[in-house]
């Protein structure tokens, strides 16, 4: 299987995304001011919490962006938010021509939104989808939604931004593991969950031109809508973290990929490093032992699952079953492919838990 992953920043320049964003941040709280506890509730004038708003600035400046809101909803809450700052119902909306991230199918249909598929591999297929179909938006996974998809992010949003259709980016994954998100390569709108990134539970964040984000402001006129500004400062928190802390896991994935490809373990056929959606090792058996696999593991110490996907909870490494959109994509590799995060582990414990998961496994077969 080839697969082609986004580039992760260096554990350098992450120290340098982290300064950076502190630099930011202590621009727009001096002294004291983010050794408070945050305010609640609308303020008058600004109809949200101040806090909130400040921290809304930090993430527009820090990602180079016009303007910046928090939602409720975490990722998905984005997503939702984005599309609907950028369509009405029933409008058309250009996607990849790949599986559709569940979460975002549902809001799809919600919307009745009206799908415009076409291969994001090829530029000219791009432009060629757009004069046909005439799409209202334009929606572009930062990530891989299938092994074989390689496009470049910056290509494909100027591609579609020539053609003059607004575009939202899904960055959920990337951001803080790679030098720049959607809005910084020209995109109307990006969105993320912030619980991703070592942030509270059920924030999300869209960033991006000031009009859109208007649009989803004014939405958010009742008390119980806003985003507090207790939660506001644990989503800087957290994302001051977050560049530092995923540069070391995708290293820890490197070693781990020379080691498994040079046959430390001798039932392990092949692995690769692919986004899918967070940046995995996706670790390749020679016989069908995938989900046996995963249940020693679990016994060793492994999380059997996910909660946000490298949340502030995932410390263990996780050990798991192909994501959705990858096995739609390669149904029969589901038998024999798990996928593995090292999370805040090493190279040592992966291995040792993978290791003793498999000769369990082959003990078994005897």
């Amino acid at each position: 299987m080839m697969t082609f992953p986004l580039q992760s920043l260096t554990l350098a320049e992450a120290q340098q995304k982290q300064f950076a964003l502190v630099d930011t941040l202590c621009r727009h709280f001096p002294g004291a001011d983010f050794l408070a506890g945050g305010d609640v509730g609308l303020s008058p004038g600004l109809n949200q919490p101040r806090v909130t708003q400040r921290v809304e600035k930090v993430l527009a400046d820090a990602f180079h962006a016009e303007a910046a809101v928090l939602v409720q909803g975490a990722g998905t809450g984005a997503i939702r938010a984005g599309l609907a700052a950028l369509l009405k119902p029933g409008q058309r909306l250009l996607v990849h021509d790949a599986p559709v991230y569940p979460t975002t199918q549902v809001l799809i249909e919600q919307m009745g939104i009206v799908l415009v598929r076409t291969d994001f591999n090829d530029l000219a297929a791009i432009k060629q989808a757009i004069t046909e179909h005439c799409p209202d938006a334009a929606l572009v996974q930062h990530t891989r939604q299938q092994p074989q998809d390689r496009y470049v992010l910056a290509e494909v949003l100027a591609e579609i931004t020539k053609c003059g259709v607004p575009t939202l980016t899904d960055d959920n994954y990337a951001v803080m593991k790679v030098d720049r998100i959607g809005c910084e390569y020209g995109a109307t709108l990006s969105t993320f969950s912030c619980f991703k990134l070592f942030g509270p539970e059920g924030v999300g964040a869209v960033i991006g031109k000031a009009d859109a984000i208007a649009k989803i402001r004014a939405t958010q006129y009742s008390g119980g809508s806003q985003i507090q500004g207790a939660q506001a400062l644990e989503v800087v928190r957290g994302l001051v973290f977050a560049p530092v802390m995923h540069a070391v896991q995708a290293e820890v994935s490197e070693h781990l990929l020379i080691m498994l490809n040079s046959g430390v373990i001798a039932e392990v056929k092949k692995a690769v490093i692919a986004n899918a959606q967070s940046k995995v090792l996706i670790v390749e058996f020679h016989r069908p032992i995938a989900s046996r696999v995963l249940i020693e593991a679990q016994k060793r110490g492994a999380l059997p699952y996910p909660v946000g996907a490298e949340s502030k909870y995932e410390i263990p490494p996780l050990f798991y079953r192909l994501s959705g959109t990858f096995r739609e994509a390669n149904p029969l590799l589901g038998d024999y492919a798990i996928r593995i995060n090292p999370n805040r582990s090493g190279e040592d414990t992966v291995l040792r838990i993978l290791r003793e998961s498999v000769s369990a496994v082959t003990c078994e077969s005897v």
